[in-house]
């Protein structure tokens, strides 16, 4: 929002909140309808413009991917940390696509009924002169007028709280900016339907094209090599680059220019350090500290990556129904990380001096692979081929997260060191921090505690801990019973075999059944000690988060949410491996292994 909102901020389809696409139903209805039963000729014009429309989506989506995913590796020109209030601001890029929709509709059946051709020449090579000439230079002053206090404080400095760009900050303003911005852009499509040279063609070239520059322009990462204007000199002045718009973002006042240069050496308003922006951000991935290796989860997972649906991945995951007319996008992923099975980088953080990085496993874990035995040696291969691969980048410290780090899949990760004994990055499997947070987790003055689930690491570092704090701990399986007490050596009622289900601190695993939850007593704490949580089946009782830490604000970058995890919130797994780089620690932390929980 502007810093002092003015008339016509709002889009008139706000209230409506994600149903806004209603505003389009009549036309699209209205289109299908003649194209199906109309006795006319096609309108191919009236039918095209809904494809068209759903093609911009996906043009600015792929923007969107490919700028999170090179930003990730470390190749911003603007190396500062996005935030969740950048994310909520643009989350509604989408309003433009439907406000030229509308117009589209109405133009055509208000300036013209008769069809256009689908290709002219000469309208084509129009379209470019008109927007080279009027456009470029009427957008110019146009933008100089917006940064004048007046109309900056009511309209453009909504675009510009974005200091750190993506590809759709370029259409995050004000309504009435759009509407500013649209009348320039019709310019070219009116001037040659006047003078009779428009097709369809010309109109859907132009407004990709404009999509197309917007987008590089705010990408945050430089691609255009220096090579291009040293062998073509002038093209400096016809086309900028995403590091020279950037300057206008840091600056304010230089780079006003739309697509071409020109008017802003004409004018005196480029900024001296463009040219050598440029060249430095023409640079090579930075360096890695920590690295937190998870997997996908759900079919469905792969909207909610970072790189993929900004408004899912900046929330706690939750069900989405509309995910599934996604079907066919699905299905393809699925081959997709059938045929490609590495690891690849989905976002970076900062926290000091050191450097963050998430990758992921293109595998998926609930009911698809991880429980599968015989995938454990392809998963295996996977998390070591990543694990190498980090350590030749010169990672420090890698963690592991989720299913990667299963007793049955890899001995809590400890069979990557006996087969790479000479392995410099740290193993990192995080379970003395995620014991630490769930001991933290119970009340004071408790006495007894149910465990219940799979035995795992942690669940045995639990029970060891609680019974030296003098915590009775309760198993209702006979079988886990004797493991307990025969690991753990413990002496007479420091364990305990008692089926009665009556205790109000639940320690919940992997494993645990309904029935068991649903013969819990009212108001019971559920405190999981796995990483995925359990399914919430009493309103009567309370859940806790699964191991989790809120982080502090000094580190940065943080635009998305772990899992189904609050904002800014991040499981005890991954912080452990930033606290192993941290402190330093020169061993590895996996296997059967534990550092000091105190």
């Amino acid at each position: 929002m502007a810093s002092t909102p003015g008339i016509l901020t709002d889009w008139p389809w706000t209230p409506l909140g994600k149903f806004k696409y209603v505003v389009l139903a009549p036309w699209v209805i209205h289109s299908t309808y003649s194209y199906m039963f109309g006795e006319e000729s096609t309108d191919l014009f009236y039918i095209l413009v809904l494809p068209f429309l759903l093609w911009r989506m996906l043009h600015n989506q792929i923007w969107i991917s490919l700028s999170r995913y090179q930003t990730a590796k470390g190749k911003a020109i603007i190396d500062k940390g996005l935030e969740f209030e950048q994310v909520d601001r643009e989350r509604d890029w989408d309003d433009q696509i439907i406000f030229n929709g509308i117009l589209f509709y109405v133009s055509r059946c208000v300036l013209f009924k008769t069809d256009l051709p689908i290709w002219r020449g000469d309208g084509l090579v129009m379209t470019i002169l008109l927007h080279a000439g009027p456009v470029e230079y009427l957008y110019y002053w146009l933008h100089r007028a917006l940064h004048h206090h007046f109309l900056y404080s009511r309209y453009h400095s909504h675009h510009h709280s974005s200091i750190v760009t993506e590809p759709i900050t370029s259409v995050t303003h004000p309504f009435a900016e759009h509407i500013s911005y649209f009348m320039l852009f019709a310019i070219p499509m009116i001037g040659t339907l006047l003078i009779g040279t428009a097709s369809l063609t010309s109109y859907f070239v132009y407004i990709t094209c404009i999509d197309f520059m917007n987008n590089l322009g705010h990408c945050n990462f430089e691609f255009i090599p220096n090579w291009i204007f040293s062998l073509f000199p002038p093209l400096k002045y016809l086309m900028y680059t995403p590091s020279y718009h950037s300057l206008h973002h840091t600056q304010f006042r230089t780079n006003y220019s739309l697509f071409m240069p020109i008017y802003d050496y004409i004018y005196g308003t480029m900024d001296k350090s463009s040219d050598s922006l440029h060249e430095s951000s023409l640079r090579k991935e930075e360096t890695t500290d920590v690295v937190h290796l998870t997997h996908l989860t759900s079919t469905k997972s792969i909207y909610r990556l970072p790189l993929a649906f900004a408004s899912l991945a900046s929330n706690p995951r939750t069900c989405t129904w509309y995910l599934w007319l996604l079907w066919p996008v699905t299905l393809c992923s699925l081959m997709l990380t059938r045929l490609f099975g590495r690891s690849f980088v989905i976002e970076r953080q900062r926290f000091g001096k050191h450097r963050l990085q998430t990758w992921v496993i293109p595998k998926y874990s609930l009911q698809l692979q991880y429980s599968l035995s015989w995938q454990n040696e392809a998963i295996n291969r996977a998390i070591e081929d990543a694990i190498l691969e980090a350590e030749q980048k010169g990672v420090k410290v890698i963690s592991l997260g989720l299913y990667n780090q299963g007793e049955g899949l890899n001995s809590y990760g400890g069979i990557y060191v006996q087969r790479n004994p000479g392995l410099k990055i740290k193993v990192v499997d995080g379970s003395s921090l995620a014991v630490a947070v769930i001991l933290n987790s119970i009340p004071k003055g408790t006495t007894q505690v149910l465990l219940i689930g799979y035995l795992t690491k942690v669940a045995y570092a639990l029970a060891f801990s609680l019974c030296q704090r003098d915590i009775q701990v309760v198993t209702v399986h006979q079988a886990e019973y004797l493991k307990l007490t025969k690991s753990l050596n413990a002496t007479e009622g420091k364990v305990v075999h008692d089926r009665s289900y009556a205790q109000k601190i639940w320690l919940v695993g992997d494993g645990s059944s309904k029935k068991e939850q649903l013969s819990a007593p009212k108001g019971t704490i559920f405190v999981p000690f796995s990483q995925f949580p359990p399914k919430k089946l009493r309103r009567d009782c309370f859940y806790h988060y699964t191991p989790a830490m809120k982080i502090p604000k000094s580190l940065e970058n943080v635009y998305s949410c772990e899992n189904w995890l609050p904002r800014r919130v991040m499981s005890a797994w991954r912080i452990a491996g930033i606290v192993h780089a941290l402190e330093g620690w020169n061993e590895h932390e996996c296997g059967y292994t534990m550092s000091n929980i105190d």
